[in-house]
């Protein structure tokens, strides 16, 4: 099922933000022009992703410090072993669209 979750006026190049949208906890990234959504909350402790930082295409969890790629979910640094789910992003005009 794909949402509209957003503007990519919200989300400058080089930013992240959390989203929630039909019960799914994301956080949507922009990196270098490209949008990309994995799950929010860390697959280690639980803790929301989107109050971490985002470096490239990386983001650190906050309270841990494991690093997922954002483009594919990946867990590249752990503790966390698990990787978070990645999601199709499009974009139509300004609008940002995830198939959930």
């Amino acid at each position: 099922m794909e949402v509209k979750v957003g503007s990519s006026k919200d989300i400058p190049a080089g930013k992240m933000t959390g989203i929630e949208n039909s019960g799914q906890k994301l956080v949507m990234a922009n990196v270098s022009g490209e949008y990309y959504a994995i799950g929010n909350i860390c697959t280690h402790r639980g803790c929301k992703l989107s109050d971490g930082t985002l470096t490239g295409d990386n983001v650190q969890c906050p309270c841990h410090g494991s690093i997922f790629n954002v483009k594919t979910g990946a867990v590249v640094k752990g503790p966390a072993t698990t990787p978070e789910k990645s999601f199709k992003v499009r974009l139509d005009g300004d609008s940002i669209f995830v198939d959930l």
